[in-house]
């Protein structure tokens, strides 16, 4: 759906992005992930034709007609209500009205009640919903949004997240956003900026198994000194950090050599064990490791 080829824009003698290449496959649900800065705004900006690259391309599977963009703090006319505001986006992106479909996505995104009040007394979450609401009402084969989430309530954001889930395989979604929870929530499919560099692209399961550390969470109970000592002489074991009193963090090289070898070492060491287990890998502790 998006293919970028050494994408590159440059501000002056700040490098915004640096020679990209976005692979986003048709109907799926790319998150991108990156702090402030990262070049999260500027490739989608490009993507959508509101910014011209330094150089490189973008090539995309459907025509600029079907594209939908939400930006991070979407903004409308004051005097609009917000049933006008949502028509009116079905109107510039479809040349006519469907009262019907108009009132779905308002339904969707929590505004029936509001609809049909001014929007210049619509709270900031309110506005995001409703910019969501905008974008999404002409059925757009791609949409582009840009920290769709980031102003929402918890309720709120429940909404949006399930909204994107609900468009897997009816429209592709390329979406931003610094709260790596929702995108390991909703995306299949991950792109890591830094600095505008993209350190990773592929499958989630791909990131979180192939990027982050294999570590083990170790309970013990009295003295752990002796326990912690032996694991630190262990070939196997990369790292060992006591965190608090008794919960000891063992990095390892390979998780099939620390379920021989941890047991074992415990055993020989005399340690009391509580609870031995591997740590759940988390998109937060990939993308850490990822840009550390």
């Amino acid at each position: 759906m998006i293919s970028t080829r050494a994408l590159t824009k440059r501000y002056g003698a700040t490098t915004a992005l640096d020679d990209v290449n976005l692979q986003v496959p048709d109907g799926s649900i790319y998150g991108l992930a990156g702090p402030n800065g990262a070049g999260k705004t500027t490739i989608l900006g490009i993507i959508a034709g509101l910014k011209e690259a330094s150089s490189g391309e973008v090539v995309l599977g459907v025509g600029r007609h079907e594209i939908a963009v939400l930006s991070d703090t979407p903004q409308f006319d004051k005097w609009l209500t917000g049933r006008e505001v949502v028509a009116l986006s079905l109107e510039l992106a479809s040349a006519g009205t469907d009262a019907a479909r108009i009132d779905q996505v308002l339904a969707e995104t929590g505004l029936t009640e509001a609809a049909r009040r001014r929007v210049g007394g619509y709270s900031r979450g309110m506005l995001q919903r409703l910019g969501i609401a905008a974008t999404l009402v002409s059925r757009p084969r791609l949409l582009l949004l840009d920290e769709p989430a980031s102003a929402l309530d918890p309720q709120g954001r429940r909404e949006v997240l399930d909204l994107i889930t609900r468009l897997r395989g009816t429209a592709t979604v390329l979406f931003s956003s610094h709260i790596l929870a929702d995108v390991q929530e909703v995306c299949d499919t991950v792109g890591i900026l830094r600095g505008g560099r993209l350190l990773f692209q592929g499958p989630l399961h791909q990131l979180l198994v192939g990027s982050a550390v294999p570590r083990y969470e170790v309970r013990l109970r009295g003295n752990s000194a002796p326990a912690i000592a032996a694991l630190r002489r262990a070939p196997w074991v990369t790292q060992v950090r006591e965190f608090n009193a008794g919960e000891v963090l063992v990095e390892v090289r390979s998780l099939q050599d620390a379920e021989v070898g941890l047991p074992r070492a415990l055993a020989e060491a005399g340690a009391s064990v509580v609870s031995l287990r591997p740590e759940e890998v988390s998109l937060e502790r990939a993308f850490l490791e990822l840009t550390q």
